[in-house]
């Protein structure tokens, strides 16, 4: 778990580096100086305990996490550390709020993204923000054992792990945390080139000292956070013998890599011995012998699922969160609650990051090449879907061949979303465009709410072009705003659509959001600024823009404080 380090990737991609690099370092650091020059409070409980009323709720509200959560992914996102596909997204967001509405506290809100680095990593941070990196996904080999990992961190989460050891360190990090502002301000003032090595060995020292000041309390969390998480893993249906699969499988990389080469970060936040491995077998023997295996007949077949009868059974007048309503008409949770145990996408969903996470295209194609040297069977299904994927973001080249693949792949796997997505976006860039529309419009038809299949229908029409084709895609994205408007992807395609249907302003508008929520406030308070000097903007639209132009100049205003400013904006 990462409390105090800052959770950018040990490796970052090329482009990554100077100024840009130092500036999100930055904003890391003046985030934790902020938690760290809070007011003093009296020492923190003793973590094993269960969290019955902790002081550290009293160091920041819980709206004030969220906002520090927000400012955390816009930074990582402004210089390309995420994965932000719809895809990827959908299975993990969907993963992540099955495994939270099962944990200790079910009303907290949680927000999952993945990461590029290859390291195998996980952490959470405040607010419920909770970051895994494509290479931990890349490791493991089924979906139980990526769930096993998220619960562990949710458990961090609602135990207040975060808030606990940011008030167990205040004192320690004053010192540290404000030489390491000093000299980040001073590398970006001097222009963030080779100056910057001396400036990133001090960063390093300081964070590595303040990691190592607070590593024996971050270690007794683990064992709270592991009893919890294998709870939470059982309740949602998932494998509880994965956790410790997943930990033997860390301890074995970690012996391999006494030899000289460096040992993943996962083992140095989550450090992994004999004991603890032992103690995540007792737990999944336990939790087996104390449920029974209830069978249950749906309409979508036979279902089969452990159930703890000593759990507390759910109160039907508190389902629908109102328990003045009478019984007659409250919702009972059975019916509203989210499927159990793995979702079967987790093989397509791991091919899809080896390509998204890829260094560059050639090491991409050496992998899968390794691959299929290495199996006797060859490549699998998924395994083929990553290589038409990677031939589709290649370019025109091979854009024939990534089309074949899916086509053959569809006729074996009809009803596979991940494989149709995939193969609409093939016909379309083939000049297929009236075959790729229909298996588009098909799929909207059953599955309406579906923001993977508007968003990459949208996407695709988008590049066909045209008003007729923006119109199409505005209307259909305009329905998702509520619930994916926080999505920059969801913006930035939502803001083309509206340009090509001729609605300039709500597409201003869009790009607008699009620029704030990529981490780049200043370039949006300029855009939402200059809408509102546009003529005709309605009355409503003008609302909208002054309301987000309050909230973003703030944020803006204390980046100039501490001498931040964005690169093209200082360019111009």
């Amino acid at each position: 778990m990462l409390h105090t380090r800052d959770p950018l990737p040990r490796h970052p991609p090329p482009s990554l580096t100077g100024a840009p690099r130092l500036r999100t370092l930055l904003l890391a650091t003046a985030i934790t100086l902020a938690l760290a020059l809070a007011p003093p409070l009296s020492r923190a409980q003793d973590s094993k305990l269960p969290d019955i009323g902790s002081s550290a709720g009293e160091l920041l509200t819980p709206a004030r996490q969220a906002e520090y959560g927000g400012m955390m992914l816009r930074e990582l996102r402004n210089y390309g550390y995420l994965v932000d596909d719809p895809l990827v997204d959908d299975w993990l967001q969907s993963m992540g709020t099955r495994l939270g509405s099962n944990s200790a506290q079910p009303q907290q809100k949680f927000t999952f993204f993945m990461l590029k680095d290859r390291q195998i990593n996980a952490f959470a941070t405040l607010g419920g923000y909770i970051g895994m990196n494509a290479g931990l996904v890349l490791t493991a080999e089924r979906e139980d054992e990526v769930a096993a990992v998220l619960s562990h961190e949710i458990s961090h989460v609602t135990q207040q792990h975060v808030l606990r050891s940011v008030e167990k360190a205040q004192r320690d990090q004053i010192p540290i945390l404000l030489g390491m502002l000093a000299a980040v301000i001073a590398a970006q003032q001097a222009g963030g080139n080779s100056s910057g090595d001396a400036t990133m060995a001090a960063i390093s020292s300081g964070m590595g000292l303040m990691q190592q000041l607070q590593i024996n309390f971050t270690r007794s969390n683990e064992s709270e956070a592991d009893r919890l998480g294998i709870r939470t893993l059982a309740r949602s249906g998932y494998d509880v013998d994965a956790m410790a699969g997943f930990f033997e499988r860390m301890s074995a990389a970690m012996r391999g890599n006494e030899g000289g080469y460096s040992t993943p970060d996962f083992l140095r936040t989550h450090p992994v011995n004999i004991t603890r491995i032992s103690e995540a077998k007792a737990r999944a023997e336990q939790i087996k012998k104390d449920t029974v295996l209830l069978t249950t007949t749906t309409p979508g077949g036979v279902r089969q699922e452990r159930v703890n009868p000593a759990d507390p059974v759910p109160d039907p007048a508190r389902a629908s969160g109102n328990p003045l309503l009478p019984g007659s008409l409250q919702l009972s949770l059975p019916s509203i609650g989210l499927p159990r145990g793995a979702s079967g996408q987790f093989d397509w969903a791991r091919e899809r990051l080896r390509v998204l996470s890829a260094p560059t295209p050639s090491e991409l194609v050496r992998e899968y090449q390794d691959l299929r040297r290495s199996q006797k069977d060859g490549l699998s299904d998924p395994q083929r879907y990553g290589v038409a994927i990677a031939q589709l973001r290649d370019g025109t080249g091979a854009l024939q061949q990534a089309l074949q693949e899916l086509q053959q792949l569809q006729s074996e796997h009809p009803d596979n979303l991940w494989v149709n997505l995939a193969l609409g976006e093939a016909e379309s860039r083939n000049g297929r465009h009236a075959d790729a529309n229909r298996r588009f419009d098909a799929l909207l038809q059953k599955l309406p709410q579906s923001r993977p299949v508007a968003l990459t229908y949208a996407q695709v029409l988008n590049e066909q072009g045209g008003m007729e084709a923006g119109k199409r895609a505005q209307a259909m994205l305009r329905p998702l705003l509520a619930r994916a408007g926080d999505d920059p992807v969801f913006q930035r395609t939502f803001a083309r659509a509206c340009e090509l249907a001729g609605d300039n302003a709500r597409a201003s508008e869009a790009y607008a959001e699009a620029a704030y929520l990529n981490g780049r406030p200043e370039q949006a308070l300029l855009q939402f600024q200059a809408l509102l000097k546009q003529p005709g903007l309605d009355y409503v639209s003008r609302a909208r823009v002054d309301a987000r132009i309050e909230a973003i100049m703030p944020t803006v205003l204390e980046m100039r404080r501490l001498g931040m400013r964005d690169p093209d904006m200082q360019r111009r």
